[in-house]
């Protein structure tokens, strides 16, 4: 009898033969290239390259990985740039593979082309804007099947803190900053008219390691948090790598400004956005470090992120970013 097993790494040969056989590639070679919700095989043919996405089976559902194939679905039938879910040979696109700790569910990906920029021309920033607002003019009248969660106060903002309270038992300050500033955001967001905010479908993770440019060429990949929410959510994504690049000294405050305005106004040639969607964004900026400090303590592989040494520099860093951002609406809008 097995020993019970609540995470196993599954060979890449095996993948590569069974990938092979199920979609009719050919000769395949698989390579393991990344862990995280999922683990992410690396597919090479004599022609062609595709990603294998590897599910585990107690941080995704079989209906959580049904929506995201169907709407990247939708998405590449609506002309959006997007690594898209490939079918097998018999019309199937989820797989149901026998591991150690039970049924862990597979995806076949295409390949995005290209690389993540570690700085993003003019053009590419014009490019990724207009790309996230054909998105949003997809995903805000899309109907799923199968349901998603929302990020919204209580997921952003009020959970995530209970859920990581105990992890600050010798972190006395910082909790009570955490609290603080949560705390901050959720008296503003209950404060304005955010049920006049866009709402749809919210990749909520656009950081460039999430898209690849091929020259000028762009593709969105790894929905894999996608949910429900204020669209707006997606602009403040990357709005919080730029204030990321700024506090670590990649690139100045003026630099920063210029890339939102050239992407923001690249949205704004495909979808509308009012100020008061901007103007929040630094508070859903905290809601969106919350949601993933509660995240990586739900999660094995991030576990190095809620020790308490770690907690006390990402603290540290955070505070740094919020101070430095707390009037950016009122330079901005």
């Amino acid at each position: 009898m097995l020993f019970p097993t609540i995470y196993s790494t599954l060979d890449p040969a095996a993948l590569a033969s069974f990938v092979s056989s199920q979609y009719e590639l050919g000769d395949s070679r698989c390579q393991l290239i990344q862990r995280g919700v999922g683990d992410t095989y690396l597919i090479t043919t004599s022609t062609n390259k595709f990603v294998l996405r590897i599910y585990r089976n107690d941080q995704r559902t079989f209906g959580h990985i049904q929506s995201e194939v169907e709407l990247l679905s939708i998405l590449r039938d609506n002309n959006v740039s997007v690594s898209y879910p490939i079918a097998d040979r018999d019309e199937q696109y989820v797989q149901a593979l026998d591991a150690a700790e039970g049924k862990r569910h597979a995806v076949l990906f295409s390949y995005a082309k290209g690389e993540s920029p570690v700085k993003l021309s003019d053009t590419q920033l014009k490019v990724l804007g207009g790309e996230i607002a054909k998105f949003h003019n997809i995903s805000s009248v899309a109907g799923l099947s199968n349901t998603r969660w929302t990020f919204d106060i209580s997921t952003t903002l009020i959970e995530p803190i209970n859920k990581t309270r105990h992890l600050f038992a010798s972190l006395a300050d910082e909790l009570t900053w955490w609290v603080s500033v949560a705390g901050q955001a959720r008296e503003y967001l209950e404060s304005i008219p955010t049920d006049q905010f866009s709402t749809g479908y919210c990749h909520y993770d656009f950081l460039p390691k999430n898209f690849h440019f091929d020259d000028d060429n762009i593709t969105l990949f790894d929905f894999d948090f996608f949910g429900k929410g204020w669209l707006v959510n997606d602009l403040m994504t990357f709005w919080t790598q730029l204030t990321l690049d700024v506090q670590i000294n990649r690139m100045t405050q003026q630099d920063a400004d210029h890339s939102f305005d050239l992407l923001l106004d690249a949205y704004r040639q495909h979808r509308s956005i009012s100020d008061e969607e901007l103007r929040a964004i630094p508070s859903l900026s905290i809601g969106w470090w919350c949601y993933y400090m509660g995240f990586h303590a739900s999660h094995d592989q991030f576990l190095a992120f809620v020790q308490p040494g770690h907690l006390k520099m990402r603290t540290a860093l955070i505070r740094q970013l919020a101070e430095r951002n707390a009037k950016w609406s009122d330079r901005y809008c």
